[in-house]
């Protein structure tokens, strides 16, 4: 154990089941990401005690826990093959987490609700089935919130930030491009000039990162590159989450003709693939 608070990841869980099978055209079009992912766990610094994580698959009227014990999966993709809607993912729901989870938004003024009978989306049980393939972390699915204002979901990142220094992992789940019609050559570009504003904006101070977190949509192509944000707010979450640590560009790829990535805040990784601290990114 190198440290005793856990950083803020947002992460990319892919296209569907990508990481289950060979992909049309390119059976090994997502193997690069699979592996970062699968790897993440040497850099967080200690085995969390439970996992929160916010999909850009679940949005709902106010924030929302799921509190089941033992949630079922959700297949909410289409046209794959038979094997990936047999995908499994056992891991514990975390009751007592959620409890926790909605004190913290209440008592930050957001106001809150349960659910104990949805499921996890591809978004959750994905990408975590690919991390920590044990299944024997606690895991907590927190929804985001209808009409996705960037500030509210900052604010609720914030509201979470104590939960780093008990040993729960947060994360973010989405896609830094998310338009599907735009997984082509004729976005590339696009993409990583976005992409550059979110490698940028991670190692800002607080107060400037939130600021342009805030007005997301005047960054570099924004609208064609997340012309509807559901990707891309849990990003705010774990953002707000990340208090006053410095985040940084851990993991770069182009997939499908486009460049996707992902952040951590806080302590995370050593050497070359270590975060920077907050004093060296307001020196950079």
């Amino acid at each position: 154990m190198r440290n005793a608070t856990l950083p803020t990841l947002f992460i990319p869980h892919g296209g569907g089941p990508c990481f289950f099978m060979d992909w049309p055209g390119d059976p090994h079009m997502w193997d690069r990401m699979a592996d970062f992912l699968r790897e993440l766990h040497t850099s967080i610094g200690m085995r969390p005690k439970a996992i929160l994580i916010i999909s850009g698959h679940w949005e709902e009227e106010a924030f929302t826990v799921g509190t089941a014990s033992h949630p079922e999966l959700i297949y909410d993709y289409y046209g794959f093959p038979a094997h990936t809607y047999q995908l499994d993912y056992a891991a514990p729901g975390a009751p007592e987490l959620a409890l926790r989870v909605q004190a913290l938004l209440d008592e930050a003024g957001l106001p809150t609700r349960t659910d104990n009978q949805r499921g996890w989306d591809h978004g959750v049980f994905i990408p975590l089935k690919v991390m920590f393939p044990q299944a024997d972390i606690p895991v907590l699915q927190l929804s985001m919130k209808n009409g996705l204002d960037p500030e509210e979901h900052l604010r609720a990142g914030a509201a979470l930030q104590t939960l780093r220094d008990e040993g729960v992992l947060i994360i973010g789940s989405g896609m830094s491009f998310h338009n599907m019609r735009g997984f082509s050559p004729d976005f590339h570009e696009a993409s990583a000039e976005f992409d550059d504003w979110l490698a940028t904006m991670a190692t800002q101070p607080q107060e400037t990162r939130s600021a342009m977190l805030q007005d997301w949509q005047n960054a570099p192509h924004a609208r064609q590159v997340q012309p509807h944000p559901d990707h891309l707010l849990p990003l705010m979450v774990a953002a707000g989450a990340a208090g006053a640590d410095a985040g940084a560009r851990i993991f770069q790829d182009t997939v499908m003709n486009v460049v996707v990535s992902a952040l951590a805040f806080g302590t995370f990784g050593a050497g070359e693939n270590a975060t920077e601290t907050a004093e060296e990114a307001r020196a950079a």
